[in-house]
Formats: C-alpha cells, sequence, structure tokens
C-alpha cells in the first residue's frame, strides 16, 4: 500500500529504538484483513485513506494507539460495540474504533469525513448527555503529535 498520510509513523517505526529490549515496534495487518473489516463494518466500502494507512502500518500493534487487551481488530471493535449496546448508546453514523482506555472509554473515527478524518473521543458509561467530544485533531495529525512528542522527551527515541 503506497503511504500518503502516515509517512511519519513509517519512518519511526519503533517507540524507543535505540533501546535493545523494549523498541515497541509497529505491526500491520494485511490488505486482506483491512477489507474484510470494510466488509463488516462500512458495508464493503473502502476505510478512509489515512485510517487503512494506520492499519496497514500499525493495526496489530502500534505505539501510538492502545488496541487494548484485544487479540485482533475485530474483537476490539465487537467488544466496544457490545458495550455500547449495553450502556443503551448509539452512534448513528459508521464509525471505527482506533484507541481503547481506561476500561471502556475509547477513541473513534467516522467513516464518511473524508480521507483523514477527525477522532473522537466516547464515554459511554459517562452519566452527561454529552459523551462524546472530538479530539481536535484528525489521525495524521494525532499520530504526528505523538511521534514529535516522543522525539522531544522521550529518553530513547532518536
Amino acid at each position: 500500500m503506497e503511504i500518503e498520510y502516515l509517512q511519519k509513523l513509517k519512518d519511526n517505526p519503533e517507540r524507543y529504538p535505540k533501546d535493545r529490549e523494549f523498541r515497541f515496534g509497529i505491526k500491520g495487518i494485511s490488505i486482506d484483513e483491512i477489507q474484510d473489516l470494510e466488509k463488516l463494518y462500512n458495508n464493503g466500502n473502502h476505510f478512509p485513506k489515512c485510517l487503512r494507512e494506520l492499519l496497514f502500518l500499525s493495526g496489530e500493534y502500534s505505539y501510538t494507539f492502545d488496541y487494548g487487551i484485544s487479540d485482533s481488530q475485530k474483537e476490539m471493535q465487537e467488544m466496544f460495540r457490545e458495550y455500547l449496546e449495553e450502556k443503551g448508546r448509539v452512534i448513528f453514523k459508521p464509525y471505527y474504533i482506533i484507541e481503547v482506555y481506561d476500561g471502556y472509554q475509547f477513541f473513534f473515527v467516522y467513516l464518511d469525513e473524508g480521507d483523514d478524518p477527525q477522532i473522537y473521543e466516547a464515554h459511554p458509561g459517562s452519566s452527561s448527555g454529552a459523551w462524546i467530544r472530538s479530539l481536535g485533531r484528525t489521525i495524521k495529525e494525532y499520530v504526528e503529535f505523538y511521534i514529535d512528542n516522543m522525539k522531544k522527551y522521550g529518553d530513547n527515541f532518536n
């Protein structure tokens, strides 16, 4: 796959490249796996280009996003979609979860917002009415911000 949006992630495949023990390298999933996910969660339509790149480069393991305890992207999607249902929460547009954290909170993107969509944060267990908010960054912006900060502040980052 040609990388258009996430070149910085491709160029920085390890979180700590100087550390021999804990490099935390990215690991992607195959185009076939991405297409299977597109069938399940986007009616067979392609995901936004930046999301496809993210999955291709780091869909199995990413140091920029936390996939939680799930063994696969599909399992992560299913687990959190079931949780939304249990909580009586609905996301009406097609979406894809890109990070899970602190139990049952997650980041996601809407699949109809262009090739580099905004990231949203969801707190399904929240008692307030506003349980979804924008992070104010696209996937590309978030990944680049994360890598730039790792380079600036990380002890072992090149």
